[in-house]
C-alpha cells in the first residue's frame, strides 16, 4: 500500500485528490493538512511514501518546506504541486523533488505520477521532460564583469533579470525553486554589488551596463 499525504492550503483542492485517491485500490490517504508546519509535524507521526506537496502554501512555502524534509528524510518521495503554467523545473533536481505536476493536470497523471514515484522514484510528464531538456540545450551564460572587478553569478544574473520583469520576491522564488526570503537576498546583495540605492537603481544599472536585454 502506497501512503500519501497531501499539504496544500486550499480545501476543496485536497478534498478532490482525497477522493481521487479514494479509487485507487493500492493507495491509502493518511493525512492531509494545509500548511508546511503541520506537514512537517505529521512526517514525525506516521512518515509516508509520497508526498503532494503546494509550493505556495503560507508561513513555510512548499519550497522552504521541501529543503527541511531533504536534511530529514532524504528518501521521501515528494512531487510538486503547483498552479502556475510554466515550467520550472530545470531547477528540480537542485531542491530535490522526484516529480512535478500542474494542479490542471488530470487524475489519471496524479494515479502515474504517484506509482511511478513510488516504484522509481521519479515522475516526468513530456511538458517537464521537454524544458528540462531544453535547459540543458542552452549555452551556459558567461558571467558578467563590470567596474572594480565585480562578478555576478549565474543565479543573481537570473535574480536581476526577473527583477526588471517586475516579479515580486515570491514569483522568484516560484520560478527559481528557491525561498522568497532567499530571493530577498539575492536583491540585496545584488544592491549592495553594484553600488545602488534601490530596485529601481538595479533596473537601471542592469539595462545601462547590458547584463539583461529587455
Amino acid at each position: 500500500m502506497i501512503k500519501v499525504i497531501i499539504a496544500d492550503d486550499h480545501k476543496l483542492f485536497r478534498q478532490g485528490i482525497a477522493v481521487l485517491l479514494e479509487d485507487m485500490e493500492d493507495v491509502s490517504l493518511i493525512d492531509d493538512v494545509d500548511n508546511g508546519n503541520e506537514l512537517l509535524a505529521a512526517l514525525k507521526d506516521d512518515l509516508p511514501d509520497i508526498v503532494l506537496l503546494d509550493l505556495d502554501m503560507p508561513g513555510k512555502n512548499g519550497i522552504e518546506v521541501l529543503e527541511e524534509i531533504r536534511q530529514q528524510y532524504a528518501e521521501l518521495g515528494v512531487i510538486i504541486l503547483t498552479a502556475v503554467d510554466v515550467p520550472m523545473v530545470p531547477y528540480l533536481d537542485i531542491c530535490g523533488a522526484n516529480g512535478y505536476l500542474f494542479k490542471s493536470t488530470s487524475h489519471e497523471e496524479v494515479e502515474n505520477a504517484i506509482r511511478s514515484v513510488y516504484r522509481e522514484g521519479f515522475y516526468f510528464n513530456k511538458s517537464v521532460s521537454q524544458a528540462m531538456l531544453g535547459s540543458l540545450k542552452k549555452p551556459q551564460r558567461k558571467k558578467p564583469t563590470l567596474k572594480n572587478n565585480v562578478t555576478l553569478s549565474n543565479r543573481e544574473v537570473e535574480v536581476l533579470e526577473l527583477i526588471c520583469q517586475e516579479y515580486t520576491a515570491k514569483e522568484i522564488g516560484e520560478k527559481l525553486f528557491i525561498s522568497p526570503r532567499t530571493a530577498e537576498g539575492h536583491r540585496r546583495h545584488l544592491i549592495e554589488k553594484l553600488g545602488v540605492k534601490n530596485t529601481a537603481g538595479l533596473i537601471v544599472k542592469a539595462i545601462k551596463e547590458g547584463i539583461v536585454d529587455i
